[in-house]
């Protein structure tokens, strides 16, 4: 087990240092002008240019140009929330579908995520606000930039502005996920195996939850480990409509402003992020699933 960690945080490591230099020959080396001089504009003064650059904060040091750290812990609160949420919203409701297949509850679950599923994130993140934070007033988002506030700062703030991002982000992914879990627990439920523990006797409980569900998890992990490698790269759509400044929309942002350094750093932060959730959904599979083997 331990050889296999280590063995994958290496190529961990390997990957993220190609990112690293591949980004610096993208950012670095092809650019044939300064950020500054082309949003400047042809005629500008020396005067005008070095003042876009200390504006954009070009004139500092290439650490202190990526500037991710103001926006992510507002990244960080809005993906972590919506993990959670969906998850113990998906998971659940996936495994009951299974177990009910074709009841009632099956087919209103189902048609409930082709529902959230078909919804535009843009769409359902304005009727969230307009009711419930505009015509009701029962919750309050960020007023505008600069005005997110953290956890330890005020957590009543806090939760109040982001419960509903999260359930933007939560209802549409757990429709997701409880259909992929559905459809994978259906299939590992008529394995052989399954048969087997039934016919030893075994509490229909322990059956699904340790051998049909830990089967039909996998991967669910590793839809998982693409979707969270994402958000925490920026959840660009949903950042923009409730005014979250956070990696997303920093992004979207530099990239208007030819702001090179952000992008490659924003970059190489969207890299580490996916390289860390893949290297822990592939430890994840290896416990959760007998059949792997740390080889």
């Amino acid at each position: 087990m331990a050889a296999y960690i280590i063995r994958r945080v290496l190529w961990g490591i390997v990957t993220i240092v190609a990112v690293i230099f591949l980004t610096f020959l993208l950012f670095r080396v092809f650019p044939t002008a300064d950020p500054a001089t082309l949003l400047a504009g042809k005629g500008a003064t020396t005067q005008r240019i070095a003042m876009i650059r200390q504006e954009l904060g070009l004139n500092h040091s290439w650490l202190v140009q990526f500037e991710i750290g103001t926006a992510l812990p507002a990244t960080l609160s809005l993906t972590i929330g919506a993990v959670v949420l969906w998850i113990l919203i998906g998971i659940p409701i996936g495994i009951l579908s299974a177990l009910k297949r074709g009841s009632i509850w099956d087919r209103t679950a189902m048609i409930g995520a082709l529902t959230f599923v078909s919804m535009p994130t843009f769409w359902f993140g304005l009727i969230l606000i307009y009711f419930f934070a505009q015509s009701l007033g029962l919750l309050q988002i960020f007023p505008g930039p600069g005005s997110y506030v953290g956890f330890t700062a005020d957590p009543v703030k806090w939760f109040g502005a982001l419960i509903l991002p999260w359930l933007v982000l939560a209802l549409t992914q757990a429709a997701i996920y409880s259909r992929l879990l559905r459809g994978n627990l259906l299939d590992v439920m008529g394995e052989d195996y399954i048969r087997t523990a039934r016919a030893k006797g075994l509490p229909n409980r322990r059956v699904v939850y340790k051998h049909g569900v830990r089967s039909a998890i996998t991967p669910v992990l590793t839809v998982l480990a693409i979707d969270l490698g994402a958000l925490l790269g920026g959840a660009v759509i949903t950042e923009r409509i409730f005014e979250i400044h956070g990696v997303g929309l920093l992004n979207i942002t530099a990239i208007g402003n030819s702001d090179f350094p952000v992008v490659q750093g924003t970059t190489v932060l969207a890299a580490v992020f996916v390289v860390v959730a893949n290297i822990g959904v592939d430890i994840a599979y290896a416990y959760l699933d007998p059949r792997v083997r740390y080889t």
